[in-house]
């Protein structure tokens, strides 16, 4: 492998992980906060990919707008999903909200084949050419696409780290007791944090659809490499599962040479499957929500 190729296949890779960490990270919020694995994630992911297909192609919106049009729906499905179901389920043993989340993905992932069928949609996005640098070739679509993961990223580490919101998230996730004792009321903290949840899902699904194309799958597909990011870098730490979705999506990539681009699903499970029995804790060493 040349350094050119390397470089090609490095880029490549960040802004792949920089998508990925998207809901990798919304993943992490819900496992840090409620203490399941959300497997819905992925198919809200979707939700708000085909919401944003729907607004440009019924309403001739540009596509910022279809997107945040596309966010604020998706928003509303998770928060609705989270009081007609998960906060039902609190209390109850991991594996029944975890079913349940499993159960609320394939729902919409029906009616999404159902309304929208199975053909592969795009978003109308102009055509431009990349950029040759010695054969180091970046797309100016790819640059946006990352620089609106990175900038998202760093919002909600924004709203986490340095907001009231955060804190009292912080409080909750680490004793939900204490939390309600001290006066924060936990009832519209979930609501706002499962709003995010969509919202952080939605548009990684619009960026994801923006680099590829949007299919009813693309959010199961995306799923077991949000999930080994979230191991990868520690269950409950967002830091956590950002670098662990840059890095897993940087491998992946650095591996097509010698695996071929159909394997990629296959090593994020290997990532997974490694994680889980060297180094369960991952990459920040134990189970939080944040510090």
């Amino acid at each position: 492998m040349t350094w050119i190729e390397f470089a090609n296949l490095l880029i490549n890779g960040l802004i792949e992980g920089l998508v990925v960490a998207l809901p990798a990270l919304a993943m992490t919020l819900v496992m840090g906060v409620n203490r399941f694995p959300n497997a819905a994630s992925g198919d809200l992911l979707t939700t708000g990919a085909y919401a944003a297909v729907a607004v440009q192609w019924l309403l001739g919106w540009p596509l910022w707008a279809a997107a945040l049009l596309g966010a604020v729906i998706t928003a509303g499905v998770s928060a609705g999903a989270y009081r007609l179901i998960f906060r039902k389920l609190a209390g109850r043993p991991m594996v029944a909200s975890m079913l349940a989340a499993i159960g609320l993905g394939f729902l919409l992932r029906s009616l999404i084949s159902f309304f929208a069928g199975h053909d592969q949609r795009t978003f109308d996005l102009p055509l431009v050419r990349a950029w040759n640098f010695g054969g180091v070739r970046l797309l100016p679509t790819d640059l946006v696409i990352a620089a609106l993961a990175a900038a998202c990223l760093a919002g909600v580490f924004v709203l986490i780290y340095r907001t009231s919101f955060g804190r009292q998230l912080r409080a909750v996730a680490d004793s939900a007791d204490l939390a309600r004792a001290s006066g924060i009321r936990a009832g519209g903290l979930m609501i706002s944090l499962w709003l995010l949840v969509g919202a952080l899902s939605a548009v990684g699904g619009v960026l994801l659809g923006m680099k590829a194309v949007v299919t009813p799958d693309m959010g199961w597909e995306s799923l077991i490499p949000a999930f080994a990011a979230m191991v990868l870098g520690g269950i409950g730490s967002p830091v956590g599962a950002v670098l662990g979705a840059l890095l897993l999506g940087v491998v992946q990539e650095l591996a097509v040479p010698l695996l071929g681009p159909s394997y990629k699903l296959v090593l994020a499970f290997a990532v997974l499957a490694g994680v889980l029995l060297l180094r369960p804790a991952g990459l920040m060493g134990r189970v939080q929500l944040v510090r």
